[in-house]
């Protein structure tokens, strides 16, 4: 019998397990992607390693310093720069072999289950029963919901009464273009351009922060430009059209176009997690109290103390 069922093994998902655990509670995560981390994704491509989520991450406070500092630490983590062109102070963070590593870090030793996909949570006899879509059923005495706000609501609307406000807005859209280059960007110094106009958001040269032996940018459009584009059929033609300035003089060996529909929150909660006391059950992500990483790490560490004062002690 397992005290904590997770569902989403993101950011917020992995702290939340990894605190749970740190307090003698047994917990398995369940993810319906490929590896843990969810946008902290860092693909492989001709060679070329390139983040295509969450591109850094910055440092406020001090339950998230304490973690960066560790990951520095141990050489997981490192500064990239210090903003882009505007100066501003702020150390900007990286996984020093991509943001996927740090997700991995948080993993290790967890019991987390990658493509399992959840069907449907519901309540039985005072117990969460969580049935996977190839009809495994699993119980826990809590559970505890991390994937983006409108996936957590569809599991469990039918037995809990999630606040309306959570489901207010839908999240942004993100399309990413993840490109291998034969030579040099031509983006600035230090390796990335934040805003650089409306259809574009962020460009990130890879090899410029350190991550990548190759010549490798990650693009992402901005959101009003992936919500008319969606659909679509010449994506990789038309993103590779707008990272022609970034692009440069070099060539595209080989691109990917990624797809993100759930990427960024527009409705923030102003908690770290939401919870349901009588039906043991909480609520966390990057939506909890901002939409950056540091907010899903500490939106993690709040979900998982939230759940350890839910869990039936033990006899």
């Amino acid at each position: 019998m397992t005290d904590v069922i997770i569902v989403g093994a993101g950011l917020s998902g992995l702290v939340a397990a990894r605190t749970l655990s740190s307090a003698g509670q047994s917990v398995t995560v369940f993810d319906k992607g490929r590896s843990v981390g969810g946008r902290l994704a860092t693909r492989r491509i001709a060679g070329a390693r390139l983040d295509h989520g969450a591109q850094f991450m910055t440092v406020r406070s001090d339950a998230f310093a304490a973690q960066v500092d560790d990951w520095a630490t141990r050489g997981l983590a490192r500064v990239w720069c210090n903003g882009f062109g505007d100066g501003d102070g702020h150390p900007r963070w990286i996984g020093s072999s991509g943001m996927n590593s740090l997700a991995k870090d948080l993993a290790s030793g967890l019991d987390v289950r990658v493509d399992h996909l959840v069907f449907s949570c519901t309540r039985e006899h005072d117990r969460w029963v969580v049935t996977i879509d190839d009809g495994q059923r699993f119980d826990a005495d809590v559970l505890v919901l991390t994937a983006p706000v409108p996936q957590s609501f569809s599991m469990v609307f039918e037995t809990v009464d999630v606040p309306r406000a959570l489901m207010a807005t839908e999240p942004h859209r993100t399309i990413g273009l993840l490109a291998v280059l034969d030579g040099a960007s031509a983006v600035p110094e230090p390796g990335g351009v934040q805003d650089p106009n409306g259809d574009i958001s962020f460009v990130a040269d890879n090899a410029a922060k350190g991550i990548s032996d190759k010549p490798a940018i990650t693009l992402h459009a901005s959101p009003s430009w992936s919500l008319e584009h969606w659909d679509d059929s010449d994506l990789e033609a038309q993103l590779t059209e707008l990272a022609r300035p970034w692009i440069g003089t070099a060539n595209i060996i080989e691109s990917q176009v990624k797809k993100w529909r759930l990427a960024t929150p527009t409705a923030i909660w102003p908690e770290p997690c939401w919870v349901d006391v009588d039906h043991r059950v909480v609520i966390g992500g990057d939506a909890f109290a901002g939409p950056r990483v540091e907010a899903a790490h500490n939106s993690g560490l709040a979900a998982g103390k939230a759940a350890i004062s839910l869990c039936t002690p033990r006899r």
